[in-house]
C-alpha cells in the first residue's frame, strides 16, 4: 500500500491525500462526515480510475483520517476550505467530483465556488444542509440549551462512535447552505440514492433534484440500498455514473 502524501494549506492545516496521475478530467472523491479516504467507495473508485488510465484524487478533510486536527474542531466551512485547497494545489484543469453523504454537500459547495472547472458531478446519498435540516431541526429544547451552555451535543451514530456536534458547526453550517438559494449546475450531474438509507432520506434526494438547475441532471433511486452504498451493484452504478458525466472526448 502506498503512503499518503501531505499538503500544507494556507490555513495551517495538513491534509493527507493520494493522487493518481492520468488523463483528465481528474476524478476527485469527497468523503462523508467522520469518514476517511480509505473507505470502500474511495478505494474502489481509485482502482477503477487506474484501470482506465484516469487521474484520481482522494484526500482527508482536517480532523478526518490522517489529516491534522480533531473532528470536534472542524465545521462545514473549514472542510470546504480544505476541498478548495486540495483541488487548487493538486488538480490541473477541470475535475469530476464524486461526493458521498457530507461529501455531496461539499461537492455542491465546490460546484458553486468553481463552476468553470466542474466537468461532471456524481453524488452518493448527498446530505446538503444537514446541519440545519437534520441536526438543528431535530434537536429538542434540552439539546438546543446544551449547545448554548456547553457548546456541544452528542449524537448517536449507526456506524461508529457518537458524533460531537458543536455550536460552531451549526452556526457555520448556516453560512454554507445550498438549498436556500439558486444552485446552478452547468455540467452533467448524477445523484444516486438508496431507498433503505436511514441517514439521508429519499425526500432529501428529491428535494435536491427539484432545487438544482441544469440541463442534464438525473436521480437514480436504488431499492433497498443503504447509506453505505458499497455493495458490488452499487459500486458498479458509481462507475457508470462517473463514465456518464465524463466528456465524450475523454471516454
Amino acid at each position: 500500500m502506498t503512503q499518503a502524501k501531505f499538503l500544507e494549506t494556507k490555513q495551517g492545516r495538513t491534509l493527507a491525500y493520494h493522487k493518481t496521475e492520468g488523463r483528465g478530467p481528474c476524478v476527485v472523491f469527497m468523503g462523508g462526515l467522520k469518514s476517511d479516504m480509505e473507505g470502500t467507495k474511495a478505494i474502489h473508485l481509485e482502482a477503477w480510475c487506474q484501470s482506465q488510465g484516469r487521474a484520481f484524487l482522494r484526500f482527508d478533510y482536517s480532523g478526518h483520517g490522517e489529516s491534522s486536527g480533531t473532528f470536534e474542531e472542524g465545521c462545514i466551512g473549514d472542510w470546504h476550505e480544505d476541498s478548495l485547497e486540495a483541488v487548487n494545489a493538486l488538480v490541473d484543469g477541470p475535475y469530476i467530483l464524486v461526493g458521498s453523504s457530507m461529501g455531496g454537500w461539499q461537492s455542491l459547495l465546490l460546484a458553486r465556488a468553481q463552476p468553470e472547472r466542474l466537468a461532471g458531478l456524481v453524488t452518493i446519498a448527498a446530505a446538503p444542509d444537514f446541519t440545519e435540516d437534520s441536526y438543528w431541526a431535530g434537536f429538542d429544547d434540552a439539546q438546543k440549551a446544551a449547545l448554548e451552555s456547553v457548546g456541544r451535543v452528542e449524537l448517536p451514530s449507526y456506524y461508529m462512535e457518537p458524533y460531537i456536534i458543536t455550536k460552531r458547526m451549526i452556526e457555520d453550517g448556516r453560512k454554507q447552505l445550498v438549498l436556500r438559494s439558486p444552485l446552478k449546475l452547468g455540467c452533467p450531474v448524477r445523484f444516486l440514492q438508496g431507498t433503505a438509507d436511514t441517514a439521508v432520506s429519499t425526500e432529501t434526494a428529491l428535494r435536491l433534484l427539484e432545487h438544482a438547475e441544469g440541463e442534464d441532471i438525473r436521480l437514480t433511486l436504488v431499492k433497498d440500498a443503504d447509506h453505505r452504498f458499497s455493495d458490488e451493484a452499487c459500486l458498479a452504478l458509481i462507475e457508470t455514473a462517473v463514465q456518464d458525466v465524463t466528456p465524450d472526448e475523454v471516454r
